[in-house]
């Protein structure tokens, strides 16, 4: 009974930091898991080093990168999981979890890293905040939301 007691006082004080969040832009969204590991980032299951194209990579790695920077960073995994929209929403979402998630990850003993967000906003808002904008439904005579109809009087 005692080993039984020791062994879940050992499993209290490993517990591990685990940060879940999320972010969104247009349809996509995508939900960030941050735990302590080896430095992986996997989004669906694969790395974000095979991310095609090369432009959409480079834009999901910029927060990792801003944290490297600052040296805030440790090693910490990163899974993302991201539905929806198109290719390039899904890699605004996944950025907005990522920078999201190191924010609240490295945060000391009162709340969010400060230093990390200013340097975040500094670079770009939209990087932590998510984008509002939505498609505009689309209205009576036409294509789309604003496209009409020709019509001819003559």
């Amino acid at each position: 009974m005692q080993i039984d007691g020791q062994v879940s006082e050992l499993a209290r004080k490993k517990r591990t930091k685990v940060v879940n969040t999320s972010g969104k832009r247009k349809t996509a969204i995508a939900r960030a898991t941050l735990k302590p590991g080896k430095g992986r980032v996997r989004i669906n299951g694969h790395p974000i080093h095979i991310l095609e194209p090369e432009l959409a990579r480079r834009k999901a790695l910029e927060p990792i990168r801003i944290a490297e920077a600052m040296n805030r960073i440790d090693r910490v995994d990163i899974s993302v999981d991201v539905k929806g929209g198109g290719q390039m929403g899904q890699v605004d979402a996944i950025r907005t979890a990522i920078a999201r998630g190191l924010v609240k990850y490295n945060d000391g003993a009162e709340g969010d890293d400060e230093e990390l967000r200013d340097e975040f906003v500094r670079f770009e808002r939209k990087i932590l905040v998510n984008d509002p904008r939505r498609k505009e439904p689309k209205h009576q005579m036409g294509r789309g939301a604003r496209k009409k109809w020709q019509k001819s009087y003559r």
